[in-house]
């Protein structure tokens, strides 16, 4: 097997120039490095606008709902894929069964991801009636895992204005607010109200969703600047100069040297280009945020393996670790999305597609015909490096099928 790796090169591209009104910046969006595009004086002749972001249907205007779900090609093969994913997981596990938890709330991020290309109700319905059963029946929150089901309720409360959402929606922002515990640099602890103050990459995507959800569901600009916030945190306490990100910052058990964990960095790559995403639908730019992001989707494309175009585990231990589907997923994601709106050059799309050719031939059939997404890393701790590479593979585990589907959606309708 050829394990070299690519060494396509991948180059950053400022943001569009919009000329929308962006609205009144509070205090929550007083960062440094965030900053409107079109910042030039009237009269600077000598300055050209950047291209025009893929995502736009109109030059001038950011994408609606409407051009959302058609620059994503809702009759493309990926989306029907995906929606065959998603069915089946209906069909074999009623949504009361599902716990509240991180690995179930992926899988609904992307079922709901997919509701908005395809309008499929029985998505949508499928979400309502997990957050109602946990609603009803009581649920803790008070880790970032568990904070994560909340994002569901989030774009529940976007998409049917139930005041049962948005109460779920402010009990984790007031979690996030108020109740867990931080570093001294003020990141959020993976652990939440526990007394261990840790930083895990996963966090950013568990927590994430919620603060920029809440943003683009009520406008709420105090939510993204948390966003922001906690995105310059994290790549200060966690991102080697490399470019990867080591998994934990002040955990208990005394973890490996330059061991980079693929689906840890594929949720960074994943918040952090859905950030970079709502502040391009601002008008707005985060420079830092755009150069830690691009640092580490350089190591990520110099990495990727030219025969499969999967990552392996252990992103720096090619042979040694295993090739794994959800961070490959995950990445793809991240550089498609990097790439429609425009702060990711072209050359990413080679990557993107190998990526996706890598993952879709992870997907087999059962004995019914229906789709099977294999090869995906159990749930993972920080650890030392060989347990990171004992960790067993299975089959169709929910957040697997979660970072499969948002993948699919996002690079559906790609050129």
């Amino acid at each position: 097997m050829n394990h070299t790796a690519r060494s396509c090169g991948v180059v950053l591209l400022g943001m569009v120039a919009l000329t929308m009104a962006c609205g009144e910046a509070t205090s929550g969006d007083s960062q440094a490095d965030v900053q409107p595009v079109a910042d030039q004086e009237a009269n600077d002749s000598e300055v050209l606008a950047p291209p025009v972001p893929f995502d736009w249907c109109d030059p001038l205007t950011p994408p609606d709902s409407v051009c959302f779900a058609a620059k994503r090609d809702p009759n493309s093969d990926g989306i029907a894929l995906a929606l065959a994913i998603a069915e089946k997981q209906m069909d074999l596990h009623p949504a009361p069964s599902l716990a509240w938890n991180w690995e179930e709330a992926v899988m609904l991020l992307g079922f709901l991801e997919l509701y908005k290309v395809t309008g499929e109700e029985q998505l949508l319905e499928y979400c309502k009636a997990y957050v109602d059963h946990h609603a009803a029946a009581g649920y803790k929150m008070g880790t970032s895992d568990t904070c994560a089901p909340a994002g569901v309720a989030v774009w529940l409360y976007h998409f049917t204005g139930d005041d049962s959402y948005r109460a779920v929606a402010e009990d984790a922002l007031t979690y996030l607010y108020e109740e867990a515990r931080r570093t001294e640099e003020g990141g959020i602890s993976h652990l939440g109200i526990v007394d261990i103050v840790t930083l895990w990459v996963d966090s950013l995507f568990m927590f994430g969703n919620v603060f920029m959800g809440w943003h683009e569901t009520s406008g709420d600009v105090v939510a993204l600047a948390a966003m922001g916030e906690q995105l310059s945190i994290f790549a200060d306490l966690l991102q080697d100069e490399g470019g990867f990100y080591t998994h934990a910052y002040q955990w208990i058990i005394q973890q490996t040297p330059d061991v980079y964990w693929s689906r840890g960095n594929g949720w960074v790559a994943v918040a952090g280009a859905s950030y970079l995403r709502l502040r391009a639908l601002r008008g707005e730019d985060d420079g830092a945020a755009r150069a830690s992001l691009g640092k580490l989707v350089a190591a990520a494309v110099a990495t990727q393996d030219v025969e499969t175009g999967l990552w392996w585990t252990i992103l720096n231990r090619p042979g040694k670790a295993y090739m794994e589907t959800s961070g490959a997923a995950l990445f793809a994601y991240g550089m498609a999305r990097g790439w429609r709106y425009g702060w990711l050059d072209d050359a990413v799309l080679e990557s993107v597609d190998a990526a996706m050719v890598g993952v879709v031939g992870r997907i087999t059939q059962d004995e019914e015909g229906r789709p099977v997404v294999t090869g995906i890393s159990g749930p993972t701790t920080a650890d030392k490096l060989e347990v990171y590479l004992g960790i067993p593979v299975a089959d169709d585990l929910p957040f697997g099928i979660g970072a499969v589907i948002l993948a699919l959606v996002e690079t559906s309708g790609l050129p």
